[in-house]
C-alpha cells in the first residue's frame, strides 16, 4: 500500500476557519440547492469570514457570470463580490485563449457565463458551426438548453474543430432532486462524433490553477459535496479538503471512496468550518478505530459500530478509518448498512 494513501480522516485542534487561510467553496450542494441556502450555510460562512478566513466560491457550473453568482450569494445573506467567484467558464476560457490567437471565433454551447468569460479572454463567441469557429466551448446551459445547440456542437466537432468542455459533472443537485449536468450533454456530442473534449473544470488542473491565480491562497481548504470533482480536485492539487453531506455524496459512498476521493475532513454541513476536528485513534487491542464515544472495525465482511457516542459524525469518522484501512489502495466492500443505521445516516 502506498504510504501516502489516506486511511483515516485528519484532525485539527483549531477550527478549520483558523487553520486555513482560504476556503475554496463549491456552491451547488454546499452553499445552496435549487437556489435556496442550505441550512446553517449562511451563518457559518459569515462567522468564518468574520474570523479572518477568506471565502472563494469555486463552481463547475458555467451558466452564470461571477457577477450574477455574487448577487445571488448577497441576496442569500452572504455578501460577495464578483472577484470572490471562480467558475469553470473562466478556466476553460483561459485554456482556449492559450491555444488560439486573440479574436478567434469560438462556437459557444452554453449560457451567459461562458459568453462573458470568452470575451474577457479576447475571444469572439459564435453561434453556428457555419461561422467557421476555431474551437467549440461547451458548458452547462441550464434547463433551456435545446437539442439544436447540441447539434451545432456535433456539426463543428465532427468537422474536426477542437472541442473544449467547462466540466464533466454528470449530475447537478436541484431543489427537486438530482438533474443531468454538463457531462451528460457532453456525452451526447461524444456519442454523435466519437470524439472527446479537452476539459478544464474540477477535478482537473486548469480549474485548480485558475482558482489559485485568482485567489492567491497559500493554505487553501477545498470544501465540497462531490467526491469525483471537489475531493478529487483537492487531491490532484495537493491540498486538504472538507466533505459536507448536504449534496450528492452520502455516507455509503464516502465509506467506499477510493484513495483519490477520500477527504481530509468530513462534517454534516458548513458548521464544520467553525469547529476543531476530532482525532480518530487506532486501538490495537480491538483492531478498530475510536472517535468520540464510537468504536468501528471490520468484522466478517461488515462494518461494526460499538459505543454510544453523542455525535453521529464521530461515528462516521471512525467508520471511515475502518473502511479505508481495510481497503488500502482499493475500495472497501464491507457492508455498512447496520453501522450507518445506528447513526441515522
Amino acid at each position: 500500500m502506498n504510504e501516502t494513501v489516506r486511511t483515516r480522516p485528519a484532525s485539527s485542534q483549531r477550527s478549520l476557519s483558523e487553520a486555513y487561510d482560504t476556503a475554496l467553496l463549491d456552491l451547488d450542494g454546499v452553499v445552496y440547492a435549487g437556489g435556496e441556502a442550505i441550512e446553517h450555510a449562511v451563518e457559518s460562512l459569515i462567522s468564518a469570514r468574520d474570523g479572518g478566513m477568506r471565502l472563494a466560491y469555486v463552481t463547475n457550473n458555467a451558466l452564470r457570470t461571477p457577477q450574477a453568482v455574487a448577487e445571488h450569494l448577497t441576496r442569500l445573506g452572504v455578501p460577495a463580490e464578483p472577484d470572490d467567484v471562480i467558475t469553470s467558464a473562466q478556466a476553460v476560457a483561459r485554456l482556449i485563449s492559450e491555444q488560439l490567437p486573440t479574436g478567434a471565433r469560438v462556437l459557444v454551447i452554453g449560457g451567459e457565463g461562458l459568453w462573458v468569460a470568452l470575451r474577457e479572454r479576447g475571444l469572439t463567441p459564435a453561434e453556428s458551426a457555419d461561422d467557421d469557429p476555431a474551437a467549440v466551448a461547451q458548458g452547462y446551459g441550464g434547463p433551456e438548453m435545446t437539442w439544436a445547440r447540441l447539434m451545432e456542437a456535433a456539426y463543428a466537432v465532427g468537422r474536426g474543430v477542437p472541442w473544449f468542455a467547462s466540466n464533466m459533472d454528470m449530475t447537478i443537485p436541484s431543489g427537486r432532486g438530482i438533474a443531468p449536468g454538463n457531462g451528460a450533454a457532453v456525452e451526447v456530442v461524444r456519442i454523435a462524433t466519437g470524439k472527446s473534449p479537452e476539459v478544464a473544470g474540477k477535478p482537473l488542473p486548469p480549474m485548480h490553477r485558475e482558482t489559485i491565480l485568482r485567489t492567491g491562497a497559500r493554505r487553501p481548504l477545498v470544501v465540497g459535496d462531490r467526491l469525483d470533482t471537489d475531493i478529487e480536485g483537492a487531491y490532484a492539487g495537493g491540498v486538504d479538503s472538507l466533505l459536507v453531506l448536504t449534496g450528492v455524496t452520502d455516507a455509503v459512498q464516502l465509506l467506499a471512496a477510493e484513495p483519490i476521493h477520500r477527504p481530509a475532513y468530513v462534517d454534516r454541513d458548513l458548521r464544520g468550518l467553525l469547529t476543531p476536528q476530532p482525532e480518530v485513534h487506532a486501538e490495537e487491542a480491538s483492531g478498530g478505530f475510536r472517535c468520540g464515544g464510537w468504536l468501528a472495525r471490520v468484522q466478517d465482511g461488515a462494518l461494526v459500530l460499538e459505543g454510544e457516542g453523542d455525535e453521529p459524525m464521530d461515528g462516521l469518522r471512525a467508520l471511515c478509518a475502518a473502511a479505508w484501512t481495510e481497503a488500502g489502495d482499493g475500495v472497501s466492500g464491507a457492508d455498512a448498512g447496520k453501522a450507518l443505521a445506528r447513526l441515522g445516516l
